[in-house]
């Protein structure tokens, strides 16, 4: 299993719930702590306001599930499908991801600071106005990903391959261009000075 940045453990939990299907149900302003769930499905699930502290989730179905001002605080992830799920404006801080799939998912604000998604596949994802600082993406696949007004600033991105991805609008401080892929990555006229910068040149105006 990955580990959290700084080898931190995963809290432990102290309740099991097994083979629950939750499918197509509302849970809205639930809340969950501690709570191993294993086989959860949560497929097309909608969700406003639920919170889940320290919580992990083994092959759960996030599939086309909706969720809204939602936390999934210090949890961990471990092969779950995120296929056509959408969070919009939730929290996600100090989360770990392993092995889980995350085809067209898409995510809107929130807060993904110091989540673990290292060799993660994003390929497919999009992420817009989403605050990522300090996040773990060493190694993830993010070619022809969204990363749109991201916050990345302090993110871990050694040898993360962000060829042709969007990154129009987002900090790119962390990014040193010999450790990541960049080629055919989309960014504006301001980002190629940051980028410049990292490259050791010296940026003039004439």
């Amino acid at each position: 299993m990955a580990e959290r940045k700084y080898g931190a453990s995963a809290p432990e939990t102290e309740t099991t719930i097994s083979g629950a299907d939750w499918s197509g149900q509302d849970i809205a302003r639930q809340s969950h702590t501690r709570i191993l769930f294993v086989d959860l499905d949560m497929t097309e699930v909608k969700n406003t306001g639920a919170v889940f502290t320290e919580c992990t989730f083994r092959r759960a179905r996030f599939n086309a599930s909706v969720h809204e001002s939602a936390a999934f605080v210090n949890c961990t992830f471990v092969s779950c499908k995120f296929y056509d799920s959408s969070f919009t404006e939730c929290k996600f801080v100090g989360s770990m991801f392993d092995g889980c799939s995350f085809e067209i998912m898409k995510v809107v604000g929130g807060n993904w600071s110091h989540v673990g998604l290292s060799g993660a596949d994003l390929r497919s994802a999009s992420f817009r106005g989403t605050r990522l600082r300090e996040a773990d993406l060493t190694g993830a696949r993010c070619q022809g990903a969204c990363l749109r007004d991201v916050d990345l600033s302090g993110a871990w991105l050694n040898s993360a391959d962000l060829s042709r991805c969007d990154l129009r609008g987002s900090d790119l401080s962390a990014i040193e261009p010999e450790n990541v892929a960049l080629k055919g990555a989309i960014i504006t006229i301001d980002q190629t000075m940051t980028i410049a910068r990292a490259l050791g040149l010296d940026v003039r105006v004439d």
